[in-house]
């Protein structure tokens, strides 16, 4: 049976006041170096604020264990 190692990943949305945009260069640069070392995206989330507005993104990771 494989067994995984699990990782997350967490981007904080920027804005004036209380956030609400990710740099999505960032996540893409980040997302290319952990998938390099093995991880494997497996789901994305965020953590919503009042009229929609991200706080931060989650991102969860995956590798096989050796």
């Amino acid at each position: 049976m494989k067994k995984w190692e699990y990782r997350t990943l967490v981007l904080p949305a920027t804005g004036l006041i209380l956030g609400g945009k990710v740099d999505a260069q960032k996540l893409t640069d980040r997302l290319n170096e952990l998938g390099g070392e093995g991880w494997e995206l497996v789901s994305t989330f965020d953590t919503a604020m009042f009229e929609g507005e991200t706080r931060e993104v989650f991102a969860v990771l995956k590798r096989p264990m050796d």
